[in-house]
């Protein structure tokens, strides 16, 4: 495999497939805006190119992906549908191909709500999917607040949502969200071997599946109204106060609010 690496993430080929890494392991490879920038560029070129049959995404260490590198983040905030957060997460809930995710490790804020639009998803037992948005003063993106409901029923997915409570390797599996539990050693393997077989297909019966089977409509509408609550709680004094506590290693105290 040919492998490229541009702003901390990592794009390989293993012939048909499209293999895209998280790459900033000594970050806990926690999503910058010139990594968004990359993604949005790898998905683009996937997109286009047409002996390109299915993406993986997968991550280097023992972390997926910790999320949004918050330092960055508040430094360059969403302001908006152009933002490259938000240009990410309209690109996956769109892509046409098969989206597949090799999960090792702990998939905190993005790396939860990005597996709900692959259509395939592989973890280790390590695996860990954590929402913590409601705990930095913000509201769930992606279309989770839609998304997780369906898969897991009310009930569970407020545990998720607004206790941010973690997601086991097992009860993902249990409930949906994974598709198989296998070794470190395997899970990248085990979701190349999946593209493998989605490259044999059909290829145009295989997007125009996928697509009858999203419910595109709801989930942009979703991502719209999440989108604004986003950007307003960014600019809230409960999210002052939780970014502040996160680089002050303390416990945030919302009482007053």
């Amino acid at each position: 495999m040919t492998t490229q690496l541009i702003d901390d993430i990592e794009t390989s080929r293993d012939g048909g497939t499209l293999v895209v890494k998280f790459a900033r392991p000594a970050k806990k490879n926690a999503l910058t805006i010139a990594m968004y920038e990359r993604l949005n560029a790898a998905l683009a070129e996937a997109a286009a190119d047409q002996s390109v049959r299915a993406v993986v995404f997968a991550s280097t260490g023992e972390t997926f992906t910790a999320g949004n590198d918050l330092g960055d983040f508040m430094q360059n905030p969403p302001t908006g549908e152009t933002s490259p957060v938000f240009r990410f997460i309209s690109a996956l809930s769109t892509f046409e191909k098969p989206l597949l995710a090799a999960v090792d490790g702990k998939a905190i804020g993005l790396g939860l709500t990005m597996l709900l639009h692959c259509d395939f998803v592989y973890a280790t037992d390590r695996a860990s999917l954590v929402a913590p948005f409601v705990n930095l003063g913000l509201v769930p993106e992606a279309a989770s607040s839609l998304l997780l409901p369906r898969l897991l029923g009310h009930v569970r997915a407020a545990e998720v949502l607004l206790l941010g409570q973690p997601i086991t390797a097992a009860q993902a599996h249990a409930w949906g969200l994974v598709n198989a539990l296998v070794t470190p050693d395997q899970v990248l393997p085990k979701a190349l071997a999946t593209a493998k077989l989605l490259s044999e297909r059909a290829p145009t019966a295989v997007r125009l599946s996928k697509r009858l089977m999203k419910d595109g409509a709801a989930v942009k509408a979703r991502m719209a109204e999440e989108g604004a609550l986003f950007v307003q709680q960014l600019q809230s004094p409960e999210v002052a106060e939780a970014i502040g506590a996160f680089f002050e290693k303390r416990t945030p105290d919302f009482s007053k609010f």
